[in-house]
């Protein structure tokens, strides 16, 4: 789903992305990974969701609106998976492969361009809340149970409004309440294995904080000046605000299809 220029999905997950990953690269291979998760996942968190999936090393995992590809390198790193990514912006496709050299498809999560079953794992992290509307997001979900085989598995990472109307919410996204959600999933023919708040996963390690906060700092010495990463930083912020004052929390998921009949 491309974006215009003008819209601030667009710049945070475009343009603000690509600078990122050249700020990364120019810091150091240690940098890439942290810099790359930004907004999309955490030790604790990928931990618990690569438990769930039960990867084999070597076998598939497609990552669905990678992004810049952070998680998805970190479960090659933890689990050796072999990455697909597959991501709507061109310059956040585009860094992604020089950052990681993994393959990335630029595509659409809600018209996937891969075949029925071509895989047993795959994750959409931070994606769902991005799509514009309950439509969407379930032709995402239902292209996430296409591709999976019957005993595959899918981890999700969402965004989750606990209260509605939210409090100046960032613009361009669309978070499902916890009711909606669920029912989302059973539309989708996807039960839940697994469930947990991510926010209660505790902090990441010191380390990995100081190398992204390291790449924060750099990114706003290089572009603090510009509109772009104003607009990221803004959407940045009322996400934060949100989780803090308990409007959204952030639920991870391990699903399976539950209607293999149906392929």
């Amino acid at each position: 789903m491309a974006r215009y220029a003008g819209d601030p999905l667009a710049a945070e997950f475009g343009t603000v992305a690509e600078w990122t990953a050249m700020v990364a690269a120019r810091l150091g291979p240690d940098y890439a990974i942290p810099a790359a998760c930004r907004g999309s996942g955490q030790p604790a968190a990928l931990d618990w969701l690569l438990e769930g999936l039960g990867p084999v090393p070597g076998e598939p995992l497609v990552d669905v609106g990678a992004g810049l590809g952070g998680p998805a390198a970190y479960a090659a790193r933890a689990a050796g998976v072999r990455p697909l990514l597959l991501e709507p912006e061109h310059a956040a496709s585009r860094a992604a492969a020089g950052l990681f050299g993994v393959p990335v498809i630029q595509a659409d999560a809600t018209a996937l361009p891969l075949s029925d079953g071509c895989t047993r794992l795959t994750w959409a992290l931070g994606v769902l809340c991005t799509l514009p509307s309950r439509d969407a997001q379930l032709a995402m979900l239902r292209e996430l149970w296409r591709i999976v085989r019957p005993d595959g598995r899918i981890g999700l990472l969402v965004f989750v409004a606990a209260i509605l109307p939210l409090d100046d919410p960032p613009e361009g996204n669309h978070f499902p309440a916890g009711q909606d959600l669920d029912s989302l999933l059973r539309e989708a023919g996807l039960g839940v294995l697994r469930a947990a708040d991510a926010q209660r996963m505790g902090p990441p390690p010191a380390g990995w904080r100081d190398r992204a906060d390291a790449v924060g700092r750099e990114l706003h010495r290089c572009f603090g000046h510009t509109r772009q990463l104003r607009t990221a930083d803004e959407q940045q912020d009322r996400i934060g605000h949100l989780l803090k004052s308990g409007q959204l929390a952030s639920r991870v998921l391990v699903l399976r299809a539950e209607s293999p009949a149906l392929r």
